[in-house]
């Protein structure tokens, strides 16, 4: 099979194949991500039970201004992110409507002709993952304000019988604030990934791949994953057995 061989349009075999690799990949790390085995969990799932564990310290705490700029550092990190965004949005469609400037670089490379749509259409899968992220960002940064209003209307009183209910119904909003967010950390880095169809169909593939080993290393084999699995919160579902934790000491 030729996969050079032109196909209706301006995109050949190659091209299709590895946009859909890039895809299936964006998904499947998506999935194993958030719905990982019990043996291994990931850094996304393990994080949950802390998150739960903070509300219950919380309902405890006084004052709560740690908690407070806790809540503040994690609703600038989903704008900060979601301005980046919005930039690269702006940027990308004023070169969709100026190609002519990439159809140049590609000429001093002494790349082949490409149509200018077969450039717009490369950019515009870009542009997807970056108006995901975007999407995802926002509702993040929507989340973790009711999380904070959650958290405000927690009586005073640990000993209140509302109190603890309260605190886990914020901490089910924030670990519903994180996955979004961490959905849009996996967007952008599709993105770039999504950067490399550029030039070309082959290193689409490279940089897919590479995307998949760091998302992959961070979330189940990382230094950072090793020392949150020192001392997890009382999860039945997340603590490893101590054969896990021997084997996670060795690594």
């Amino acid at each position: 099979m030729d996969m050079n061989a032109p196909l209706p349009g301006p995109f050949t075999l190659a091209d299709l194949l590895t946009v859909g690799w890039l895809f299936v990949a964006w998904l499947g790390i998506g999935w194993i991500t958030e719905h990982p085995p019990r043996s291994h969990p990931s850094v996304s799932a393990v994080m949950k039970s802390y998150r739960r564990e903070w509300m219950r310290h919380f309902v405890t705490r006084d004052p709560r201004i740690f908690d407070a700029n806790i809540l503040t550092s994690l609703r600038e990190g989903t704008a900060f992110f979601a301005s980046a965004c919005m930039i690269a949005i702006g940027g990308g469609l004023a070169l969709i409507g100026n190609t002519d400037q990439l159809a140049g670089v590609a000429r001093q490379f002494d790349l082949e002709h490409v149509p200018a749509l077969k450039w717009e259409i490369k950019i515009v899968l870009v542009l997807f993952f970056v108006a995901n992220a975007l999407l995802r960002f926002i509702w993040s940064h929507r989340l973790f304000g009711y999380c904070a209003i959650l958290m405000a209307s927690v009586p005073n009183d640990p000993n209140d019988p509302r109190a603890l209910p309260s605190a886990m119904q914020a901490a089910e909003i924030n670990i519903t604030a994180a996955r979004s967010y961490n959905s849009g950390l996996r967007c952008v880095y599709f993105a770039l990934a999504a950067v490399g169809w550029l030039a070309g169909p082959l290193a689409l593939f490279v940089t897919t791949g590479y995307v998949i080993f760091i998302t992959i290393r961070r979330e189940f084999a990382s230094h950072s994953r090793r020392a949150i699995m020192q001392h997890i919160p009382a999860d039945p579902s997340l603590i490893p057995s101590d054969g896990q934790r021997k084997d996670a000491g060795n690594r």
